[in-house]
């Protein structure tokens, strides 16, 4: 397989462009404004040129790569091209009119996927013609880096497209983990009690966001705190996911959104991109504060229940292998370590009792244990061993 088109030169497009050009395809970049193309051609040649300063490649390399890139004005372009990544904003309406006009250039054998991280990879190959050719691709920002890529099967795609979707992933050095077609695939799902339930505890007043960061820093051992790490993803970007989530699943209380962050998108305070979130930039984060015990044990056990809770309905409902839904977890979002493994270090008994005391305390659906969860600890059993 040789050439490879990307809808999109934003910074997911670019990136995944970055990728197949490194990989030594031709790669056809199309997106319908010439001022964003001519952007992204500017950022590949810096980024190529970084890349020569930190001898990680050559001259001669980077002057090779820059040259497999096609910026592309027409669509027209990407008609002989063997696979078509779409990268572009997360909108179902938008993605179907592309789609629609790729369905009409490409040969029935190109592979048609989306990079899209939490809608309906089963609604959008209904878009096209032979459906079965249609897989959802989910890189994780930044693309060139980060290691994890989501392969998501529709319903109707075949073994084939599977097989091959995998093995030119895989060709690019990528982790690779298989998830069902559900809404936010296996790390936009498992994910969201990390943000949810932390802003549940700042709303409720119990403590504060620079503790609840420190507390999950310090305690829990994650690079960033759960709201730092919201304002780096970007508050435009993170509530839509949890809302696209949290309707997909039928309005299920676990993924509710929140007011808190509902608002800062509202004033344009998105994060580190604005300059302003639930911090203002350049706010030291990093300043040691005194956290009561007793506060910091409980935020703790909170946040990471629920995460547990979530990862083993994951594992209950197949969304994912047992092993997959670790990897994609300390791949994908740079956890310590797998939810799974986690549950069983922690205690999976004392896991399904913390969690009953919340349920039974707020009488709210979200803090319902899995099924799993409890059936494992009536058994006595973990999830390795």
């Amino acid at each position: 397989m040789q050439k490879i088109a990307v809808i999109g030169c934003g910074t997911m497009g670019l990136g995944i462009a970055q990728i197949a050009a490194m990989q030594q395809h031709q790669v056809y970049v199309y997106d319908s404004n010439p001022i964003a193309l001519q952007n992204a051609k500017i950022k590949l040649q810096k980024t190529l040129d970084s890349l020569v300063e930190k001898t990680k490649i050559t001259n001669e390399q980077s002057l090779l790569y820059f040259q497999q890139v096609n910026w592309c004005e027409q669509i027209e372009n990407i008609s002989n091209c063997d696979l078509v990544i779409e990268a572009i904003i997360e909108d179902f309406e938008i993605k179907k009119q592309i789609f629609a006009k790729i369905n009409q250039l490409v040969s029935p054998q190109c592979i048609i996927a989306s990079n899209t991280s939490s809608l309906s990879i089963t609604s959008l190959a209904a878009c096209v013609s032979h459906p079965q050719r249609f897989i959802g691709i989910h890189f994780f920002n930044p693309a060139p880096i980060m290691p994890l890529v989501e392969i998501i099967p529709a319903i109707q795609t075949d073994t084939n497209t599977i097989s091959t979707a995998t093995a030119i992933v895989s060709n690019w050095k990528k982790t690779i983990v298989q998830a069902k077609d559900t809404p936010g695939f296996i790390v936009n799902r498992v994910a969201r009690p990390y943000y949810g339930e932390a802003i549940r505890i700042y709303e409720e007043g119990i403590a504060t966001k620079e503790q609840i960061d420190q507390i999950m820093r310090n305690e829990g051992g994650f690079r960033m705190g759960p709201f730092e790490l919201m304002d780096f993803i970007g508050h435009d970007v993170n509530y839509a996911v949890t809302e696209t989530v949290w309707k997909a699943f039928y309005f299920n209380s676990k993924y509710i959104p929140s007011f808190s962050q509902k608002r800062l998108v509202e004033a344009g305070y998105l994060g580190k991109k604005t300059g302003r979130g639930f911090y203002i930039e350049n706010e030291s984060k990093d300043k040691l504060i005194e956290v009561d015990s007793e506060l910091s044990r409980t935020v703790f056990e909170r946040i990471l229940c629920m995460l547990l809770h979530e990862a083993a309905d994951a594992l209950y409902y197949k969304i994912a292998s047992r092993d997959d839904i670790d990897m994609a977890m300390a791949k994908g979002v740079n956890y310590p370590k797998g939810l799974l493994q986690w549950a069983d270090d922690f205690g999976i008994e004392k896991c399904v009792s913390i969690l009953d005391y919340y349920f039974d305390y707020y009488h709210e659906e979200r803090y319902r244990c899995s099924v799993l969860l409890r059936n494992m600890a009536n058994d006595r059993i973990n999830f390795y061993n």
